[in-house]
């Protein structure tokens, strides 16, 4: 059943364009107070030397003087940016006005939402506060309002997915949000689990730890030493304790408005796989997850940031997440893949064997990598461009590599096929892919409600 429209003749069009203007939480200011501090402190940051000769110069009397005149700028600061921002919802955008001295105004069309994602910071979450954050069709970054009271902000969510399905503005309010019903849950014994199993953040701290020792051997420069140090270490936590913070209890559920993604032990985040938008799933295998029949799902989707669907679950649990976002595509068998010819180990030896495609009635497959294998698949109806590129030595070997363009700039690769295949497969890929977008269904919001 279609959304409900109100009869054009019922709403007068300068009425329906306007909206009441609203701001955002009160404890916002507190948050925009800190741009000032934070100049200062990126400028001592800068220039380490100078801010310690300006300290060393500075009486007591002048730094008090200078943190009763700081202070009070910085809250000043805050609050007049938050007085200055305003936004509403008409019947088809989201307005965002901002700006102090330079006015800005963001007209965020209804149809083009991608995603509408409510996250939580940790502080903010003792706040009651949440923001609210938006993937545009065609933008760059993510528009956002910061902050909004917690049960404002999924009201507001509810709405905007509401006029965006094409609810008319009196009952879209109303409609609120769409029940979810939990398909799969990472448990966090096996997140930490799957973690250690990953060579990478293993790799970075041995990098982090030898890498210094022996740059202090060779320069006895205690800046080098930490310059090298402090970017592997980091490294090193962002693949491991890093990850286990942002994917910590993560949860996948069901709704009419498309995938619900829940996560975060510090930062809680609420988002939305929008349906019928995600270009390329990809599955990805580590050497060490294979015996326990692990994976991990990415995905991308054009104009949203979301990236991962599933940060390691079994498999069949998996494949189960992946139907649920790509209606009737069934993941390949092993037995389906054709391997790539004998004669491609002279273009790429040992690999080559991860090399295969296969073809079914809904996606491109293309698999690769022997130590971490990688499964890309590519529904027919994202497919934007076919191309077939072969340099001199490929051509002297009599193969060829196969490119599949997406909507989300990203491209998947089919390499070392034979010659004559890829040139079939190109033209029956093409074929495939205006077949699949004639009969692909609408992307649309909530069509079920």
């Amino acid at each position: 059943m279609t959304a409900p429209h109100a009869p054009d003749g019922l709403r007068d069009p300068e009425t329906a364009a306007s909206a009441a203007e609203r701001r955002l939480h009160p404890v916002t200011p507190l948050r925009r107070a800190w741009a000032p501090i934070a100049v200062l402190l990126g400028w001592a940051v800068h220039d380490m030397d100078e801010a310690q000769r300006r300290l060393a110069q500075l009486t007591a009397t002048t730094l008090i003087v200078g943190l009763g005149v700081l202070v009070p700028a910085a809250a000043l600061y805050g609050f007049l940016t938050w007085w200055f921002t305003h936004f509403s919802v008409t019947d088809t955008e989201l307005r965002i006005r901002t700006g102090l001295l330079f006015r800005r105004t963001a007209h965020i069309r209804l149809d083009r939402l991608q995603a509408v994602d409510v996250t939580q910071p940790l502080l903010a979450r003792f706040a009651g506060v949440a923001k609210l954050k938006l993937d545009v069709v065609g933008a760059d970054k993510k528009d956002e309002l910061a902050y909004l009271g917690e049960k404002e902000a999924r009201a507001l969510r509810a709405e905007l997915l509401a006029r965006a399905a094409g609810f008319a503005p009196e009952s879209a309010h109303k409609v609120g949000e769409a029940p979810s019903r939990q398909i799969l849950h990472t448990p966090p014994r096996m997140l930490a689990t799957a973690l250690l199993l990953t060579g990478a953040p293993w790799a970075m701290l041995l990098a982090a730890a030898v890498v210094p020792a022996f740059l202090w051997i060779a320069t006895h420069n205690l800046w080098t030493v930490v310059a090298v140090a402090v970017p592997l270490a980091g490294g090193a936590f962002t693949n491991s304790a890093g990850r286990f913070v942002k994917e910590y209890d993560w949860t996948v559920g069901e709704s009419e408005d498309g995938l619900r993604i829940d996560h975060g032990l510090l930062d809680r985040v609420h988002e939305t796989v929008p349906p019928g938008r995600v270009q390329t799933v990809r599955f990805v295998e580590p050497l060490l997850w294979r015996r326990r029949g692990w994976v991990r799902v990415e995905l991308h989707v054009a104009g949203s940031s979301n990236s991962v669907l599933v940060p390691v679950a079994p498999r069949e649990h998996a494949e189960d997440v992946v139907a649920r976002i790509l209606p009737g595509a069934a993941v390949p068998k092993p037995a389906d893949f054709a391997p790539s010819p004998r004669r491609g180990r002279w273009c790429v030896p040992v690999w080559w064997r991860s090399y295969g495609v296969a073809v079914t009635e809904t996606v491109f497959a293309a698999r690769h990598g022997l130590l971490r294998r990688r499964l890309a698949l590519v529904p027919h109806a994202k497919v934007q461009s076919v191309r077939l590129t072969q340099g001199p030595w490929q051509r002297y070997w009599r193969v060829a590599s196969l490119h599949l363009d997406t909507g989300a700039n990203k491209t998947v690769t089919a390499p070392l096929r034979d010659a004559q295949e890829a040139a079939e497969l190109l033209r029956a890929q093409a074929d495939r892919s205006r077949t699949g977008r004639r009969d692909a269904r609408p992307d649309r919001w909530m069509t079920m409600r």
